[in-house]
């Protein structure tokens, strides 16, 4: 699927970022987590069964929870555009004793890169959606990797979670005010930034590049695609603390405080191919 030379030049620079990223994520105390803590359980019960079905898991960068597919006895494949994070996800799997194929390309080269095959579920999300500059082309793509019936299940960081942060300002609260876009349309957003998610200073990192897509870009884009709209979870826990005002569930996850408005933070999107 072609992108133009200005999105390529920008997923290039993306390739480059990850693959400085991956060796410090692949080392951090943040993926120390197993494998199902990184899933709700609503997510367990949209996909059903996964013993015996092939199962491919796009943008899986360090293969942390593509682990679980493999361990519920699906035939998985993982997808992704750093190669080094891709070698840490195949030893991060031969040390959890579960088979997984690994596969380098670009999202948008995922149907030659996989060599046509077809799979019951395409799984993406949790940080992968902003960094895609063209929704269309890419839902095209999910059509072509489905097979009849199939289904793709985005889970993903709410459009409002991306577009909220904290006051900030000496002297003024933690309250949460809208300081980025909730919606499409802008192009992309350069970051500048030197540390990671993770906390870890990256070395020489360079300029990275991601894109806004709210959620009615993205219902409408797949329907598009011919895909059927089975169901929309949104919900208001997150797997990490994105606020120091956040405190934890008994699960392990992270929420804002009981007096805060409750918003969602977090939506899980299903959709069937007819």
């Amino acid at each position: 699927m072609a992108l133009d030379v200005d999105e390529l030049a920008r997923v290039a620079a993306n390739e480059a970022d990850w693959d400085a990223r991956a060796p410090l994520h692949a080392a951090s105390s943040f993926y120390e987590r197993p494998a199902e803590f990184w899933f709700a359980d609503y997510e367990w019960d949209d996909l059903g069964e996964l013993d015996g079905r092939d199962i491919v898991h796009l943008q899986c960068h360090l293969g942390t929870e593509t682990i679980a597919f493999a361990r519920r006895g699906a035939r998985t494949t993982g997808l992704d555009l750093s190669a080094r994070s891709l070698d840490e996800a195949r030893r991060i799997a031969a040390a959890a004793g579960v088979g997984i194929d690994y596969v380098h390309a670009n999202v948008y080269d995922a149907v030659e890169a996989l060599g046509g095959r077809r799979f019951d579920v395409v799984y993406t999300g949790k940080g992968a959606l902003c960094y895609l500059p063209d929704l269309p082309k890419w839902a095209d793509v999910v059509s072509r990797l489905l097979k009849p019936g199939g289904l793709v299940y985005v889970v993903e960081f709410h459009p409002l979670l991306n577009s909220l942060r904290p006051v900030g300002l000496p002297g003024e609260s933690n309250d949460l005010v809208l300081r980025n876009d909730y919606l499409e349309g802008r192009g992309a957003i350069a970051h500048e930034s030197t540390v990671t998610y993770t906390g870890d200073e990256v070395p020489g990192r360079n300029t990275s590049y991601e894109w806004m897509h709210g959620l009615g870009e993205l219902v409408t884009t797949l329907a598009a695609a011919g895909l059927r709209i089975d169901s929309l979870r949104e919900s208001e826990v997150l797997q990490w603390p994105r606020w120091s005002s956040m405190i934890q569930t008994p699960e392990g996850w992270w929420r804002l405080p009981d007096e805060a408005p409750r918003i969602p933070l977090l939506f899980a999107l299903k959709a069937t191919k007819a």
